[in-house]
This record gives C-alpha cells, structure tokens and sequence, in this order.
C-alpha cells in the first residue's frame, strides 16, 4: 500500500471512530505498519496536570498506557511540543533532552522522529516513531507523518472532549467535573437548559454510545425500521427492472439479506440485548463491517463498503424518524447543531429557545445576526464540541465569554444564574432610557433604529423606543417558506410590518441571499459564495423574482407612506442603474396601469462592497439615501470569511482599514448631501458606536436588544469627545490598540461586567 492509499485509510478509519482511545489505536497501528517501525505512540497533553501523557502505543507496552507522564519540556516529546515543529534524530539517546523509561519496555531506540499534533495554534500532543537501528527518517517519511497530525488534529480534538465528556456521564462515579467547550460569543447573555440537535445527519459515526433501560422496546424499533429498509429496497427494485442486469438486480436481494436475524440485523439485536440502544448498536456494527471490507484485498469488496455504509445510513434515518417522534420538547431549549441557519428556528418554539451554540459560523454569520434580534445567547464555532453527546444534556451557553458549559457543578450553576439575574437587573434598568431622545451632553442629536425581519421581534423593537427600522431583512420571510411567496402573500407580511411601525420609517432591503442566505428551496451551491452570486446580482437575474417583491412592497405602502426600499450588494453603477428602472417600471405599472394610490418611496443602496467605497459620490447622486453594511465591508476589505471560525479573530470592524473606509464613505456621503446610515452589527456594539458617532456618523441601526445599551453610552458622552477619541485612534495600527484605547477612554462610562462575563 501506498503512502496516498496509507492516508486515505487512516483518514477513513478515524472518522468512523467513536471514541478517542479508538482513534488513537488506529493511529498507531496504522502509521506504524506504514512506516515500518517498531513504536509508534501517542502523547496528549493533560492540562489537570499540565503534564504529555502516553496515551495509545504500537510496540512499547500496554500497561505503560496513562502511567508514563512527562512535564512540559520535558524529554524528546516534551521539546517536540515545546518547539511546535518536528524532531528528527537518528542517534536519538544522545540527544541532551533524551530520557529512558525502562518500565515500559523501551530498551534503547536509537531513532526518533516525533512530530507535533496542534489544532487552532494549540499543542494537543506528539506522534512518536522509534527504531532500535540508526535510522534517519527519510524527508517523504517526515512529509507523512505532518500530514497525518495536520490532517487529524480536529478529529483528535473532537474525539478528545468525547471522550471526557463520556467518562463524566458515567453512572454518577465520582466527582462531576464541568466540560467547557471554548466558541465564539456571537449574541450576549446567558441561556440555561436542554441541548436539542437540530436536523440530525444521518451520520453513523456521530452516533453517541447510548444505553437502555427497555432492550425489549428498542428491539422492536429497530425490527420496525428493517422492515421498512427492506421495503424501500424491494421497491427499488421492482422500479429498476428492465433498467438493470439480472446480476445488478441481484445486489437488492442481497441488501435485504445482509438485514435478517443471521446477519447484520442478529448481530445488532443481540448488542441491544446486551444493553446498547438502537441507534448506538446499529452504528458500531455497521462500522466495523465497513472497516473490515476497507481492508480488503479484492477492488470489488472493497467497493462494497460504500454500500454496507449505505445501507446503514438508510436504517439509521427510519431509527432517527422513531427518535424523534418521541417525548416532549424540553420546556427551556438549547439548539445545537453543526451548521445552524435561520431554518433550523421553524421547528423550535422560539419563546422556549433560551440559548444557541453552533460548530459553525461566527459572531456575524446570519444565524447571529438572527439570534441578536432576537435576545437569544449565542456562541458560534464551537468546533470543538460533540453535539451528538449533548443531546438532551443540560447546557449553560455563555455569550458574553462565548463559552458552553456541561455538567456544570452547582457552584458554577449558581454563579450564572446570579448573572442571569443582574442581566434582568440592567434591562430593566435600560427600559426607562426608552422615550429619552438620543441626545449627547453636547447636544448633538443621535438617530438610533432598529434592524428586524421576523414577527417575533417587533414587540422588541417597539419596545426599544426605536425612530424608525433602518433595516427589514425581507429574505428572512423568504427563507422560513417551502417555496417562493407569491407577491399576495408578500403583500401580506410586507403591510403587517409597515403598519406595525407607521408612521416611523421603514427600509426594506430587497431580497438579499446568496452567501450564507440560501433558501432551502433555491439552493446556491459555489466554491466562493461571498464572492459569487448574490444579493442584487441574482435579483437582477431573476427580474420575475424581483419584480415581484417591488409590487408587493409598493403595494403594501398603499396609504402608509411609510417605505423606504433599499438594494444590497451594489458593486457597480450599472447594478444600481438597471435595478432603479426595474423599480420605476413596477412603480408606472401599479399606479398608471393598476390604478393604485402610491406614492415612489425613497429609494437607497447599501454600501458594502470595496468597489462601492470609492463610488459613494456617483451611487449617492442616484439615490435618497445609503447604508453602510459593515458586516460584509469589514469581510471584503480584510478578506477574512466572517462564517469561519478558524480566522474569526481576523474579523474586526474596528481594523484601521475599516474606520479608514468608514471615513471616506461618510465624507463622500456629505458632499453630495445624500443621507447615510449604518446598519451592519457594528452599530449594535456600544464601543463601535461611538466610534461611529466619531467619524461622522448620525444614524445607527442595530438589533432592538442592542438599541437601548448604545442609547445608554450615548448619553454619557459628548460628539466633540468621540471626535477626538476616533482621531486618535486612527493613527494606531491595528484593530486590538484600537479596541483596547477605545475600551479604556469609555471604560468609566459603561457596566461594569460581572466576572463570569470578562
């Protein structure tokens, strides 16, 4: 075998793998007889002790397992981990930092190549090779090994916090230990409740380890499940023949088989018997039997293991169907997932959603600007945390530190709950600023408005004592729909909302997907999606999609007045030209065609995209009005993908690029006497908005449960002395000096966080 083939299994193996100590066996064995050495080993580092730890080994004894314990720095491992880069030593025991462990059966390998295991910048452990000959590793040798622990870190990681979750659900033996899982704070406050999995994958190797208490019922759901398997099998079948060979049609015959009592169905029957769910039993007997045909000689048989994988997946969607029809709804949800998006709140009574924790995304993915609106605790790219395990666990969701914390000892319960407290405290304390005008201690008069889409957040915002809605995300009724609306049906939602607010504006924006908006029933599928089609573009190519929207929002402002439409994703003058004659088009139709009593609406452009930038004089000429999106503009300018969470501390609006642009944009916006607004995220945060009011800006909008904190800052301080702050903080280099002065000149001048929130 091949080292590519080598790779390729070791990857495959370790993803169907369930726990780490599976894992870390794999790794092992596999590297091992890929390498032809005699040890290969895995230290991970244990930070209750700070200490590498043997962990799995191929060559040295088994026993030495958990017993060997090395301090950082300390031996040849403890340098691997300390230099963050591969050691490569053919007289190994003559290197300074080599020490002799006899108990473990090591004798004297004179060879050593160990290489370090980091995920996100943290050392997790070290892979070890050894050889009792001088042998110098080769460079392609050295080249396999890096590519292994690269290409397994996240699983290791992943595997890692399993694990020790696993060992903490145990029967209640010993002593609870919370487990912490480190993501992105993305929506303030703190939630507490049960884990719901949202659109559970039908991926087998994410199955927890489950046991039951009734083996008898979940025999029968699993029987319940192969009878419909082979149903669907037996159909397919019947509606292949005259399509396919005798031969081929065979194979569903043998599917249905592989699924009686003497073959794979009796031997999960008899894991449930013995204590396993159903779920659980199916998952590791699949598995293995696709392991095994991995392994196997024969191109044909190997082939099949895609099949058996098949097969089980099919299963494991009747098993999850069953699951899922059981039991209630906890009463205080959190929803956890891999990949949340708006979508996954359709099925979630969202007054019982009391946190949100996704493995995906981050703090300015749609899901948290979604999340924001409406007030609900929030931590995006929890890479780390294994969803499957927590289901139905108990979970605080931390989003002022962007920390989720299970089995949390009552100690540590107790403190969040104080803070839920103290949070209840300060809005309540936030709800009389709600009629005070927005007025700084130099009288300078601020505007500050709302962003919204859903229904459940007008209460919200009218609540906050908003002037106006400086952003309505009409995607937002799009993407909560089965298939478009039609232009009635958008009328519907449209005029509910205006009338909602009236006589307070309310700006539109037209139909803004692509990127991470995609419409379940339109579903865009690109390599670069941020740079793809979006927004406008696909408007522009869809004018009867696009039409449609404009009559139904010209339609819903009949006696209102109230409307403002804006366009996003401008990036030339041609867009913004041809999307306005579309506009004025729908506008003759209605009222000269149609006979409707409108009135044209202002209408605005967003300003988000770098080429924008430097056309604000030219777009601002041809409209009422503009506004900043600071979500995509801080994406573009720094080229930092605001979903990925491996590159979410990049993501800052406060980079001086971005306070640069945000400068330009607003003295260009002057000149030509155009109305500007800022209605990305960064208006929301307290700090940022005075760095807006700093630059120039006059009006902010953000998330209703935003509006009143900023309002509160607001009051405190003079526009003379935001403009001075700004300017100073446009002579520092980076976004962290701009935060860190920023958060010092306002600090006497905000809450005081608690100490759970820092």
């Amino acid at each position: 075998m091949n080292i590519l083939d080598s790779l390729k299994t070791i990857f495959q193996e370790v993803n169907a793998a369930r726990s780490l100590p599976e894992v870390l066996t794999i790794i092992v064995t596999e590297v091992q007889a890929a390498m032809n050495a005699e040890v290969c080993s895995v230290y991970l580092f244990d930070e209750t002790d700070s200490r590498y730890v043997l962990m799995a080994t191929k060559g040295l004894r088994q026993e030495s397992i958990g017993k060997v314990r090395l301090q950082m720095g300390e031996g040849l491992v403890g340098l691997v981990a300390a230099k963050e880069e591969p050691l490569n030593l053919q007289n190994a025991d003559k290197h300074p930092n080599f020490v002799f462990f006899e108990e473990i059966g090591e004798d004297i390998y004179h060879s050593f190549l160990g290489v370090p295991i980091i995920h996100h910048r943290k050392v997790l452990g070290v892979l070890v090779l050894q050889q009792q000959t001088e042998r110098r590793f080769a460079a392609e040798e050295e080249a396999f090994m890096v590519t292994v622990c690269a290409q397994l870190s996240g699983a290791i990681a992943h595997a890692e916090a399993t694990g020790a979750l696993s060992k903490l659900a145990s029967a209640g033996r010993g002593k609870s230990k919370e487990a912490i899982f480190h993501g992105i704070a993305s929506s303030p406050g703190v939630g507490i409740g049960r884990a719901v999995l949202a659109q559970q994958t039908m991926d087998l190797a994410s199955v927890p380890e489950r046991y039951t208490e009734n083996p008898e019922a979940e025999v029968a759901v699993f029987r319940e499940a192969l009878k419909s398997v082979k149903q669907d099998m037996r159909d397919l079948g019947v509606g292949l023949e005259g399509k396919l060979s005798s031969e081929e049609l065979a194979l569903f015959n043998v599917y249905i088989s592989m699924l009686d009592d003497d073959s794979l169905g009796g031997e999960v029957i008899n894991a449930i018997q013995m204590g396993q769910t159903a779920q659980s039993a199916w998952s590791s007997v699949i598995l293995k039997h696709v392991r095994t045909f991995r392994h196997m000689e024969d191109p044909y048989l190997r082939e099949r293991a895609s099949d058996v994988e098949g097969l089980g997946k099919r299963v494991l969607g009747y098993l999850q169907q069953t699951s899922e029809k059981k039991g209630p709804l906890p009463k205080r949800i959190v929803l956890i997932g891999e990949d949340l998006s708006a979508t996954a709140l359709a099925d979630i009574p969202v007054e019982r959603l009391v946190g949100i924790v996704s493995l995906k995304g981050a703090s300015n993915s749609h899901m948290a600007i979604v999340a924001r609106a409406l007030g609900i605790p929030t931590v995006m790219g929890a890479l780390d945390m294994p969803c499957a395990e927590l289901e139905g666990k108990e979970l605080i969701v931390d989003g002022f530190s962007g920390n989720v914390i299970s089995q949390a000892t009552r100690t540590l319960k107790r403190d969040y709950v104080q803070r839920q407290r103290e949070e209840q405290i300060i809005i309540k304390d936030l709800q009389k600023l709600r009629d005070v005008p927005c007025k700084t201690t130099d009288g300078f008069d601020f505007a500050l408005w709302v962003n919204t889409g859903l229904r459940n957040d007008n209460v919200q915002s009218l609540r906050s004592g908003a002037a106006a809605v400086g952003l309505f995300r009409t995607e937002i009724p799009f993407i909560l729909r089965s298939s478009f609306p039609t232009e009635d049906e958008q009328v519907a939602v449209y005029r509910e909302h205006l009338e909602t607010f009236a006589p307070r504006p309310v700006t539109m924006r037209t139909l803004d997907i692509g990127g991470d908006k995609d419409l379940p029933y339109f579903p865009i599928e690109e390599e670069n999606p941020f740079l793809g089609w979006r927004g406008i573009r696909i408007s522009l190519d869809h004018p009867e999609i696009f039409l449609v929207q404009i009559r139904a929002l010209l339609r819903a402002s009949e006696g209102l007045n109230n409307l403002k439409i804006m366009l996003p994703m401008i990036s030339n003058l041609s867009e913004l030209d041809a999307a306005l004659a579309l506009i004025h088009r729908a506008y003759r139709e209605l009222t000269e065609e149609e006979n409707y009593n409108l009135k044209l609406p202002p209408l605005g452009a967003m300003i988000e995209v770098p080429a924008a930038v430097y056309q604000v004089k030219e777009i601002g000429s041809r409209v009422d009005f503009m506004s900043v999106g600071t979500n995509d503009l801080t994406q573009y300018l720094l080229a930092v993908d605001r979903n990925n969470p491996r590159v979410a501390e990049i993501y800052d609006s406060l980079h001086p690029s971005v306070l640069r642009a945000l400068k330009s944009i607003q003295e260009q916006a002057v000149s030509v006497d155009c109305e500007l607004s800022v209605c990305g995220e960064m208006a929301g945060d307290p700090v940022s908005a005075v760095v807006l009011m700093g630059l120039g800006y006059k009006n902010l909008s953000m998330s209703a449960s935003s509006l009143l904190r900023v309002k509160s800052l607001m009051l405190k301080v003079s526009r003379e002395m935001a403009e001075d702050w700004v300017d100073e903080a446009l002579c520092l280099s980076d976004a962290a000096s701009v935060g860190r002065y920023m958060s010092e000149a306002l600090a006497p001048y905000t809450f005081k966080q608690s100490k759970l929130a820092s």
